[in-house]
């Protein structure tokens, strides 16, 4: 896969969150690990969720140490852990209290939140790191893709409708 290697910054993230969920597919996710090894991701899948109204996303609980870092100004990482086992990687939007972010639900190669989160050898280190800044994580800009599916979420079904109706999930077509 060919790559730019421009690194997207604040402002990419700081818009509305359904326009970057969808503008994320077919970008480039970058992770530098431990040993220093680099790899590049085309990211295939995304999902938003919305801030305080949208009853599937974690800030519609309000301002808590989990939530803490969706408050802030769109760039920064959203890590959390399911099961006990998953470290699943969200991006935050929008401007600071918005409480919105964007899951990265898919790589090329790579399907499933829980498996991005292993894939990346991810964990709570990573909880508010800055993606213009970072040396082991970021983002970088590609052409936009033309061909993006629009599906409903998924296992959002304790917020009811129509939060689970929405189609906000994006996957390259």
């Amino acid at each position: 896969m060919k790559t730019s290697r421009t690194r997207l910054t604040a402002d990419f993230f700081r818009r509305d969150t359904l326009a970057v969920a969808r503008e994320l597919v077919g970008k480039t996710l970058v992770r530098v690990f431990d040993d220093q090894e680099v790899r590049r991701y085309r990211i295939v899948e995304t999902e938003a969720y919305c801030g305080r109204d949208d009853l599937a996303c974690h800030a519609s609980k309000g301002l808590t140490p989990r939530t803490k870092v969706m408050f802030e100004a769109g760039g920064l990482v959203y890590v959390y852990l399911i099961y006990g086992i998953y470290w699943l990687l969200n991006v935050v939007t929008e401007e600071t209290d918005k409480g919105s972010a964007v899951l990265i639900r898919a790589l090329e190669g790579v399907d499933g939140p829980g498996r991005v989160g292993r894939e990346l050898q991810l964990d709570w280190s990573f909880y508010g790191e800055d993606l213009q800044r970072s040396a082991r994580l970021w983002l970088e800009d590609e052409a936009p893709v033309s061909k993006v599916t629009t599906l409903p979420r998924v296992g959002i079904h304790y917020a009811g409708e129509p939060w689970v109706s929405k189609l906000w999930r994006f996957k390259l077509a």
